[in-house]
Formats: C-alpha cells, structure tokens, sequence
C-alpha cells in the first residue's frame, strides 16, 4: 500500500474498505434542523407515520457520512484533485438511529486524460451497508488524481 495513491495506483476490481460510522438520534435530528427539515427525519412519530416506518436520517446526511469515510478511507492519503460529479447515487434503505454503517469504494474503471496528461480519472462504486449487512447507499462517480511523474 502506497503512502500517497496516485492515479497509476488505481485498477479496475480493486477494494478500499473505508471504516465505519455511527449514528445517533440527535445527530439525525440535528442534521435534518438544519438541512433537510422534513418531518419524518425531525421527530419519531412523523417517521413511523411515513414510509420510513421511523425517525430516519435524511439521504444527505447519509451521504455526507459515507462521503467522510471516503475522505478519511481513502481520499486523504491520495493526489486527489476533486471530482466533476456523481453519475449515480440511491438511496436503498433507512438509516436510523443507533445504525451503524460500514462503507467501501470499488474501482470501476480509469483512464487517462488526453487534456490533461498530469492527471487521470478514477471511477468508483461507493457502497454502504449498515449492521445488518443491508445495503442502504451507493454511488458511482469519477475522481481526478494527479499522475505520480507529475505530482509534486
């Protein structure tokens, strides 16, 4: 394992296991307060009256989670440049609280960029599962990481 990855470091089928995060009542509530203020991830009655069936926290917190997982996993140990975007994400399960959640990135595919020559694009799948090994999260998207001649 390299101190540092780079784009040359990246293969297709290749597994990076993130870590895992908890979550709790007030962290659902605290974070639906102030960016997805929807009732059924501010109180418990609204949630089991949904098709939650609970206090559940919102898609975004869920991803913010795994995406602090991929940043402390992976991304803060690599040449990482940024990312133009996700191409997929679903959401497939509730997350509540007490849940906790295990996430890993999956290389798809890279590639090298014709107008860029110091970086390259990494494709991942980054998946989440919670304690019960029920998937509830993935995403595909493109990373840009900076070549290995040509960081610095």
């Amino acid at each position: 394992m390299p101190d540092i990855y780079h784009f040359e470091d990246f293969q297709p089928g290749q597994i990076f296991e993130l870590g895992s995060i908890s979550v709790s009542k007030d962290e659902i509530i605290d974070f639906a307060a102030e960016f997805d203020p929807q009732p059924f991830h501010l109180d418990e009655t609204a949630g089991k009256a949904s098709l939650l069936g609970g206090l559940a926290a919102s898609g975004w917190h869920t991803g913010a989670m795994v995406m602090r997982l991929l940043a402390t996993g992976l991304l803060n140990r690599s040449s990482g440049q940024g990312s133009p975007g996700i191409d997929e994400l679903k959401w497939q399960r509730p997350v509540y609280p007490g849940d906790t959640l295990t996430a890993r990135a999956e290389v798809l595919a890279s590639k090298e960029l014709r107008s860029k020559p110091d970086l390259g694009i990494v494709t991942f799948r980054v998946t989440a599962a919670n304690q019960d090994q029920t998937q509830v999260l993935f995403w595909e998207n493109p990373i840009l990481f900076r070549k290995r001649e040509t960081a610095g």
